[in-house]
């Protein structure tokens, strides 16, 4: 069984290149989905991570099936769906960031159940991830990620959870509702300041970090090129942002999710895993897609040494 069982939905990505000469726009084919990011950045970095998702009977699913074979992601518990489509998104760039187009409507993912979810292989895990994206899908994906949660709970899985909130994916008061019932059932959780100010009113990062502790010990918050809040609730720091030339942080949160786990089944503490992951996630924005510029454990590393010479 793997160590971290990340439970979410799996999209073909097709990602925004630099304009041309010619002034054409074309999209670099790759892969995404928050929790097989999040898988793919703990296998990099040396765990036995695995997948929890349906996938359609389609050309995106092989896709998907290959890269998961390639990385070493555990794929017993990934079922086939031979009535829907597995889903994709398109990712613009411009002066204010990235800018996402899904079609994932009637998705193999989206029509995830409560008897679908894998009891014994979350039983026999170390660390259960999800997202908000993983409960916004549908409602029986929601019903779905709340029956994980709470087996791994029952089981003494630790329960981990980022926030990735997706307005288009449900109205902010359902969202912030089942997020925040989800942060409650968690062990640690991964927020964004763009999510966390939207989900809870407040503004400065401290504030933030004060109401997530008190529905979760740890919280991770992420904010952006300036770094990471990390908290518990007997002591925080910030870990500041490494200057990189990014170009595109289509999976950074989900790269430093990953990669945070990774270390933490390895035995690091909380904040050498989170000086790691912060590296990691640095590094993903230097290349295009959320897949391809993830880094490797000897690559995050070889950076993390530099930064101290």
């Amino acid at each position: 069984m793997p160590d971290i069982l990340c439970l979410g939905e799996p999209m073909l990505e097709y990602n925004q290149q630099p304009i041309g000469p010619d002034g054409r726009s074309l999209y670099l084919e790759g892969h995404g989905g928050d929790t097989s990011n999040a898988a793919i950045a703990a296998a990099r970095s040396g765990a036995d991570a695995g997948i929890i998702a349906r996938m359609g009977d389609d050309r995106p699913a092989q896709s998907f099936s290959e890269l998961w074979a390639m990385e070493g992601v555990d794929t017993a518990t990934v079922q086939t769906d031979p009535e829907a489509p597995t889903g994709i998104y398109f990712v613009t760039h411009g002066p204010q960031g990235h800018d996402f187009t899904f079609y994932r409507k009637g998705s193999a993912a989206s029509r995830m159940r409560v008897q679908d979810v894998p009891e014994e292989a979350i039983r026999g895990a170390r660390i259960l991830h999800l997202s908000g994206i993983s409960l916004g899908i549908s409602e029986t994906a929601c019903d779905a990620g709340f029956h994980a949660i709470q087996l791994a709970r029952k089981a003494g899985v630790t329960v981990s959870f980022d926030t990735n909130l997706r307005l288009r994916l449900w109205p902010l008061r359902r969202a912030s509702a089942c997020i925040h019932t989800a942060v409650g059932m968690s062990d640690l959780v991964f927020p964004s300041l763009d999510d966390a100010r939207l989900l809870t009113g407040l503004k400065e990062p401290d504030a933030i970090a004060d109401f997530y502790l008190r529905l979760c010990p740890m919280v991770l918050l992420k904010l952006g090129a300036e770094g990471l809040l990390v908290a518990t609730r007997e002591a925080r720091a910030r870990i500041p942002g490494f200057a990189v030339q990014a170009v595109d942080a289509t999976g950074a949160g989900d790269t430093l999710a990953g990669a945070f786990m990774a270390r933490a089944v390895a035995g690091d503490d909380v904040w050498q895993a989170a000086r790691y992951a912060n590296a990691a996630a640095a590094l993903s924005t230097t290349g295009y897609g959320a897949v391809a510029p993830i880094p490797t454990a000897a690559e995050v590393h070889a950076f993390l040494e530099m930064q101290r010479s």
